[in-house]
C-alpha cells in the first residue's frame, strides 16, 4: 500500500466513511469520495492527515481551492468548517433534508458548498426514507 492509499484509507475510516461536510455515506454514493485539503495546497496546505478531510465529490467540486467567503454584507471573510478542528454539531443542523449553517463558520459552508440545492435535497430526503441519511 502506499502512503497515500494509507492516508486515504485513514481519513476515510476516522470519517467513518461519510463526507465531513454534508454527512453522506459514501456506501450510498454513485462516485468514489475524495481526499479534500482544508487547506488548499494553493494557500499552502499539506497533504497530510490533519489537513485532510473526506468528502463528496459535490462538496469537494463547490469548495475548490477556497478557504472562506465573505459574509452577506462583503465586509468581513469567514473561514469554512473544519472537520479537524471544528464540531459539525455546533456549526449545522439538518431540517428536512436540508443542511444548516447556524453559525457564521457554518452559513458561509453552506453557502459556497451548496448543500441545499435542489437535486441534492432530493437525494437527501430520498435517503432519509430509506433511513440511510444522516
Amino acid at each position: 500500500m502506499t502512503a497515500l492509499e494509507s492516508l486515504r484509507q485513514e481519513t476515510a475510516a476516522r470519517a467513518n466513511f461519510r463526507c465531513e461536510y454534508c454527512l453522506v455515506r459514501e456506501a450510498v454514493s454513485f462516485y468514489r469520495f475524495h481526499l479534500e485539503h482544508i487547506k488548499s495546497r494553493k494557500h499552502g496546505g499539506m497533504t497530510a492527515s490533519e489537513n485532510l478531510a473526506y468528502s463528496c465529490p459535490e462538496c469537494n467540486a463547490h469548495k475548490g481551492s477556497d478557504v472562506g467567503t465573505f459574509t452577506d454584507d462583503d465586509e468581513r471573510l469567514v473561514r469554512f468548517f473544519n472537520p479537524r478542528k471544528d464540531t459539525w454539531a455546533e456549526h449545522f443542523e439538518i431540517d428536512d433534508a436540508g443542511v444548516y449553517g447556524i453559525t457564521e463558520i457554518g452559513k458561509a459552508t453552506e453557502k459556497i458548498l451548496r448543500f441545499n440545492d435542489a437535486e441534492r435535497l432530493i437525494y437527501r430526503r430520498k435517503l432519509m426514507q430509506l433511513g440511510l441519511y444522516p
